[in-house]
């Protein structure tokens, strides 16, 4: 009986401990928004895949949701406070936590999705606050001020970053002229390094970090360039100009093998950049001015990329080698898109939930479903996790299963 004991207490201790240790972070591990998922529906039935629950009181938000092997989190806003929500797996409301304040300006709700990593989470708010609590109970830990207010307009829309994190360094992008890039102890929030970079505005850019000649840089948009900093000191390893004249390049950049792509809406289009063997400097090898989502971002298979040329309502397969189109539909776009299991999980502005898979010519709809029957602005990205579709709309969360 004592051994018996010993044996479920050590295993108790050591899930406790694995569910701490784990990171969970904004389109999936990688931040690529491929889902390592196996078993999934290859065809979903007319009226969509079986809806296993739905909570339907997070409040105002366009942040995603973030699953842990225990726990969901998000992010809501109530009049003007932003708020960490934390469910369990069935969708049993467990605790919220007030963080500060939320943006009550265009667009008003949260938008930073929370970071989990060993026992802590972190995020963003739209003002400029990083934010740390502990995952169990949602308790502050640290917050610090990043944010630039004497740079005229740094933040009209409301900072949108997902924040990025490598070994115990927290990194975030607040813009402005001297404080631009912050390295953060993720532990204490003291500042490790801080960066000038081009000391342009925050460009609702969420950042990657790339390896490159033996070195780590990190990767992210401002207002007027993309840039590359040294992770270990924040020093400028090259910059290229990005022409958009809302100066917001709110897509992620998507990174393989030496390439970097810069994907804007606002007619601007994409480019594609070849980084040096050493990752200290950077030449255009194509560009499309077709593929302009706006805030969307796309998903890299092999080499193809699936994405939204937003002006002309499609959503293609793309040679990730020469930008040239190779199909596309009309439909799902603009919006976003995920990958598990060798099909393409789409969610458009409009709501439309779609399944795909694509051929060699075509992309072949194995599934469709409206997500809610409301025709309005549909950002949050989904999220698969153990066998469920997570999608975050507004003040709902609905959890599908999509597991054979």
């Amino acid at each position: 009986m004592r051994l018996f004991i010993i044996m479920i207490v050590s295993t108790m201790f050591f899930i406790q401990c694995s569910s701490n240790q784990e990171i969970e972070q904004w389109r999936g591990a990688e931040r690529n928004g491929i889902y390592n998922e196996q078993n999934l529906l290859t065809q979903w039935p007319d009226s969509g895949p079986k809806l296993l629950w739905r909570y339907d009181d997070l409040s105002q938000g366009y942040s995603s949701a973030v699953v842990t092997s225990d726990k969901i989190y998000t992010t809501g806003m109530i009049d003007s406070t932003g708020y960490v929500y934390a469910l369990d797996l069935e969708g049993k409301f467990l605790w919220k936590k007030a963080y500060g304040s939320e943006w009550i300006g265009p667009f008003p709700g949260t938008r930073s999705t929370p970071l989990i990593y060993k026992g802590k989470g972190y995020l963003m708010s739209s003002y400029g606050v990083v934010y740390c609590f502990n995952v169990e109970s949602g308790d502050e830990i640290w917050t610090k001020f990043v944010y630039d207010r004497s740079v005229e307009g740094n933040n009209q829309w409301g900072i949108c970053e997902n924040l990025i994190i490598d070994g115990d360094i927290l990194f975030c992008t607040p813009g402005g002229v001297e404080d631009n890039v912050f390295a953060l102890n993720r532990n204490t929030g003291s500042v490790i390094w801080k960066s000038k970079a081009k000391g342009e505005k925050n460009a609702y850019n969420t950042p990657i970090i790339i390896e490159r000649g033996g070195a780590k840089f990190y990767i992210v948009s401002t207002a007027n360039s993309v840039i590359s900093l040294n992770t270990k000191n924040g020093e400028l390893a090259w910059s290229h100009p990005l022409f958009n004249k809302q100066g917001v390049h709110a897509n992620t950049p998507v990174y393989k093998d030496g390439k970097l792509l810069i994907m804007d809406g606002f007619e601007a289009g994409s480019i594609m950049l070849q980084i040096s063997d050493d990752g200290m400097s950077v030449k255009e090898i194509w560009n499309n001015p077709l593929l302009d989502e706006t805030n969307g971002h796309s998903v890299l298979v092999g080499e193809n990329l699936y994405v939204s040329a937003e002006s002309k309502g499609k959503f293609c397969c793309v040679d990730w080698n020469t930008g040239t189109i190779k199909y596309s539909i009309k439909k799902y776009s603009p919006g976003t898109v995920v990958y598990a299991d060798g099909m393409l999980y789409c969610y458009s502005y409009d709501g439309d939930v779609g399944l795909l898979q694509a051929s060699d010519t075509t992309f072949l709809e194995r599934g469709y479903f409206k997500y809610p029957k409301i025709k309005e602005l549909h950002i949050a990205h989904p999220v698969i996790k153990n066998g469920r579709l997570y999608m975050r709309f507004k003040n709902s969360l609905c959890v599908y299963s999509i597991a054979k």
